[in-house]
């Protein structure tokens, strides 16, 4: 397993429409093990294949200290109602902003094993997921927030950073 850098903003993968994946094999769990690692290491709640440069529908998301759910050509079955929520992401570093998501999903795709799996999420995974499939369409959080709505925010120092500068 590995961590992969992260594609980001405006590199052109992230806005091309991901491939469906048709045979899941050794590539694809390698694919899904290291999109985890690079997930947990940048501290985000999701990641999509395209964000490491791979054009295929493959994602991944966990609450924080949960077990990940990978899905393999994920789509949204049922949405439950919108709310405002803030959102960042790991593309676009440095930004936030307020847009509407469903509070709310129900996901169908395959897991690891190839098997055919429902996901029903709600709050952080919910978003997360509504989040990672946009990426799956080319779709990129600033296209869904208006101009107003997103703001430019402060990195949050790393421990290593902290010790470094302190010293």
């Amino acid at each position: 397993m590995a961590v992969i850098p992260i594609k980001v903003f405006p590199a052109p993968v992230l806005r091309k429409k991901a491939k469906k994946v048709g045979i899941i094999d050794r590539s694809t769990l390698k694919l899904i093990d290291d999109m985890i690692d690079t997930m947990h290491s940048a501290h985000g709640a999701g990641l999509a294949a395209p964000q490491v440069g791979v054009s295929l529908r493959v994602i991944v998301a966990a609450e924080p200290d949960e077990e990940p759910v990978c899905l393999i050509n994920p789509e949204i079955v049922r949405k439950g109602e919108e709310a405002v929520m803030e959102e960042g992401c790991l593309s676009i570093p440095g930004y936030r902003g307020e847009l509407k998501r469903c509070v709310s999903v129900t996901v169908k795709g395959l897991d690891r094993r190839r098997k055919p799996v429902r996901v029903k999420a709600e709050g952080l995974l919910a978003q997360a997921l509504q989040h990672e499939i946009d990426h799956l369409n080319g779709v990129l959080f600033i296209d869904l927030v208006s101009p107003d709505k997103l703001k430019k925010i402060e990195p949050e120092p790393q421990p290593e950073a902290e010790a470094a500068s302190s010293g």
